[in-house]
């Protein structure tokens, strides 16, 4: 059987494929510049004592219904799993997760144990908080009808929300 030599075939782009490209480009960098970047060390191998009973204490949590005001094993909510888990250490920080924002010393890096805090209800005051755990996870009470949990930082919704980290413990 001969072989027939097919001609070169052009594909072109759709029409408007550049602007479209064009716009999910601006798209990308505006989500870029929407929160500040979460950034973590990881020292697993360095926990004071205080941090290992944190984190134990938030990892014993996980599974605990959420409740709006909960501080008990019959609900938690986010600044509640923090005030418990903290209170395992010895370690006494305010009730809401907007006074502990305002209360707790800042940090650039988070480590294991530390505290990240979130504007999840629109604007920039801290309206979330969470304990974060290493290896990119936090441990949070994410809201009604959901349970203790833990959950990656990579995802967008904590990255755009995320306002900064405190580190009440040694």
């Amino acid at each position: 059987m001969p072989l027939t030599r097919l001609s070169p075939v052009t594909l072109s782009p759709p029409r408007g494929y550049a602007r479209l490209l064009a716009g999910l480009l601006f798209a990308c960098l505006l989500a870029g510049c929407a929160g500040r970047e979460i950034a973590t060390r990881e020292a697993l191998d360095e926990l004071t004592i205080d941090r290992a009973l944190i984190l134990a204490e938030a990892r014993s949590s996980l599974g605990t219904p959420y409740r709006y005001g909960g501080t008990t094993d019959r609900g938690l909510d986010c600044s509640g799993l923090v005030q418990r888990a903290y209170a395992r250490a010895g370690i006494r920080v305010p009730r809401t997760s907007r006074a502990q924002y305002k209360a707790l010393p800042q940090i650039d890096r988070a480590r294991p144990g530390d505290l990240l805090f979130f504007a999840t209800a629109g604007g920039r005051k801290a309206s979330h908080v969470g304990i974060y755990a290493g290896d990119g996870e936090m441990i949070h009470a994410p809201g009604r009808g959901r349970r203790v949990t833990r959950t990656s930082l990579a995802l967008d919704y904590w990255q755009e929300r995320f306002l900064g980290a405190a580190a009440p413990a040694p």
